[in-house]
């Protein structure tokens, strides 16, 4: 098979894993800059054009498209996608995640089990915010952070009010969220590849840190599911309308709670963890379902050539 890897940043580990697990497995893989990418909109026949050269005969394209270049990330994707060749993960199912207001609405509409959340703009009512959600401490959460980054602890009513306020100050959209504090700080992040959980850890946050992102200096170690962690995990993925994505789950008094659903998700803390062969997994998950037109994009019929 004949691949295309989107990424910025080919010596990620995660990057640099996906190439040599498809060469392994008997691939060419070709690396390209989404952001180096033009899109030939204008002809009735859609390509994508790259270093002087149209981008066509490929199976199927692996998406891995960092938060801040979404837009024109999914446009190029998109492209793809209207000429027949499969994508790994849609270019609306990538769109989901990243808003994580519209991720969790359809999360929230399967009945996935999900911390109590509030969305909100204005910010002059942080009293009521704080009510609707039971009260401090709360998690407070940018629309746009990545990472742990935009994550805040407002461990008392007074420093939850300050901080909701202050981010009232700069105009950003914000959701208050539900502290589980019987998380322990502590959060189960699931590999999902198609219908099925391939790998889970369970990621600490360092000493005095309520994040448990690795990214944050946290640590994590391999961790046995539940059946019921399981099955949210890829009722999850279905919802969001992704094949290969990252589910954080936290253990709640009232079962597995979903955090967020990452698109994009780092192999190199999950495969060290696990011992497991995610990209692996990956590309045998493309080799079993990559055909031609497989996406819900569709380009012009051929009827229409002239």
């Amino acid at each position: 098979m004949k691949l295309a890897l989107l990424c910025r940043n080919p010596a990620l580990y995660s990057h640099q894993r996906l190439v040599e697990a498809a060469e392994m497995r008997g691939h060419s893989i070709d690396v390209i800059d989404h952001l180096r990418c033009f899109i030939d909109i204008a002809s009735n026949d859609p390509e994508v054009h790259y270093q002087g050269e149209s981008l066509k005969g490929y199976d199927a394209v692996i998406p891995r498209i960092g938060a801040s270049v979404t837009f024109f990330g999914t446009a190029v994707l998109r492209q793809f996608e209207m000429m027949g060749i499969y994508p790994v993960n849609e270019s609306v199912g990538i769109s989901r995640s990243r808003d994580k207001l519209r991720s969790m609405q359809l999360l929230s509409r399967e009945g996935i089990g999900l911390p109590v959340t509030v969305f909100a703009h204005r910010t002059s009512d942080a009293a009521e915010l704080l009510d609707i959600v039971g009260g401090a401490p709360v998690v407070i959460k940018l629309l746009e952070g990545t990472q742990g980054i935009g994550v805040v602890l407002g461990e008392t009513p007074k420093a939850a009010e300050s901080i909701i306020q202050a981010f009232g100050g700069v105009k950003t959209n914000i959701l208050v969220q539900q502290f589980v504090k019987e998380a322990n700080g502590e959060d189960i992040r699931c590999l999902v590849v198609g219908d099925r959980v391939v790998a889970a850890m369970i990621r600490r946050g360092k000493a005095g840190d309520f994040r448990s992102n690795l990214h944050r200096g946290g640590s994590a170690e391999a961790v046995k599911i539940t059946p019921k962690e399981r099955a949210t995990a890829v009722k999850s993925a279905r919802a969001v309308g992704l094949n290969v994505c990252g589910v954080d789950l936290l253990r709640s008094n009232d079962g597995p709670v979903v955090m967020e659903v990452n698109s994009s998700p780092g192999l190199e803390g999950v495969e060290r963890a696990t011992g497991i062969d995610v990209a692996g997994k990956i590309i045998e998950f493309i080799e079993k379902n990559a055909k031609p037109g497989r996406t819900q994009t569709r380009g012009p019929r051929k009827s229409r050539k002239k």
